[in-house]
């Protein structure tokens, strides 16, 4: 079972959620996906998230997560023996996400919200002590515009990385990793490995 784990200000209806669900329904893995829509408080969003869970008891998870997905990922393979593959994730979003602390608003769902200090807060109650390895996979491209793909490599070192050149904070080539997403998920074979892996 992958849930998919959208990044800040997005939506189950970004790019690369929706790319996933049309190919995992291509390969008749529909019902092996999960993308819930995560409210903007992280306390909220990872009870949103549990929940999600609890409605596959028994089943092996994988967390995909993306930008801020990806730090709530990684808190949630920590907490429950989880693996997760990280999209050029955010690594401490308490800090990184300061400077827009005011008025945002949803790009997907158009919701309005307030980003405040309880947020930062909370995000970083979110941060484990420390992770072990074989649980992720990483995506990221040297491109990204939005965080210092630096920090990630430094971040998960040990773990399986997947570096590409160039890119953007989306993940560009991102359609070309799926194939091997789904095989770290044990949810197909992973026909074409990436010779960017490191």
């Amino acid at each position: 079972m992958l849930i998919y784990l959208h990044g800040f200000n997005s939506s189950p209806e970004s790019r690369k959620a929706q790319l996933l669900a049309s190919r995992m329904q291509a390969s008749a893995l529909a019902a092996q996906l999960a993308c819930p829509q995560l409210p903007h408080r992280p306390s909220r969003a990872i009870a949103v998230i549990e929940e999600e869970m609890a409605k596959h008891a028994g089943e092996t998870i994988t967390f995909i997560g993306s930008s801020l997905g990806g730090f709530y990922a990684t808190w949630l393979a920590e907490k429950h023996d989880a693996k997760a593959v990280l999209i050029n994730p955010a690594i401490n979003p308490q800090a990184g996400l300061r400077a827009l602390a005011s008025t945002q608003q949803n790009l997907y769902t158009g919701e309005r919200y307030e980003l405040t200090e309880e947020h930062f807060e909370e995000w970083a109650r979110l941060v484990p002590p420390r992770i072990m390895p074989a649980r992720y996979l990483l995506l990221v491209e040297t491109g990204d515009e939005v965080l210092d793909y630096r920090e990630a490599l430094e971040r998960y070192r040990g773990c399986q990385q997947v570096v590409v050149e160039g890119g953007d904070h989306t993940l560009r080539t991102f359609p070309e990793h799926i194939p091997r997403i789904l095989a770290f998920a044990g949810l197909g074979a992973d026909e074409k490995p990436s010779p960017t892996s490191t």
